[in-house]
């Protein structure tokens, strides 16, 4: 009796430093050195009404440029997005992450339905040409 309860503390005890290793490695940190390189993130939340104004807009421009793997991380129920969605942010230097729906490609941010529209295709036609 006294051996089983060494091995189940044995195996106890590697359970739990198995999981506080995960919980506390987070996600690789993103690299954001030049637009070229970086990825082009899109956040946004599943219930967010202004995300879903743009998800057509989002989905046509990920269709027409499929060579610029556009990140589209959900960020309300996924916490390893969220981990994903604070570090972009602040390698961008933005402190306080402004909210759903965001683009974040290098140090560009874009927030909201009206300028991801506005801006963003432009952006990926200038982040394509320098990725080549």
């Amino acid at each position: 009796m006294d051996r089983t309860i060494k091995i189940v503390a044995a195996i106890l005890a590697f359970v739990i430093i198995a999981c506080l290793a995960v919980f506390f490695s987070g996600a690789p940190a993103p690299s954001v050195t030049s637009p070229g390189n970086s990825p082009i993130y899109y956040f946004y939340g599943e219930e967010c009404p202004h995300c879903h104004n743009i998800e057509p807009f989002m989905h046509n421009l990920t269709q027409k440029y499929p060579d610029a793997h556009i990140q589209v991380l959900e960020v309300w129920h996924n916490q390893t997005n969220q981990v994903i969605y604070n570090q972009v942010n602040a390698a961008a230097g933005i402190s306080s992450p402004p909210g759903v729906p965001e683009v974040v490609i290098g140090q560009t941010v874009l927030v909201g339905e009206r300028d991801i529209p506005a801006k963003l295709e432009g952006l990926v036609q200038d982040y394509l040409k320098k990725k080549q």
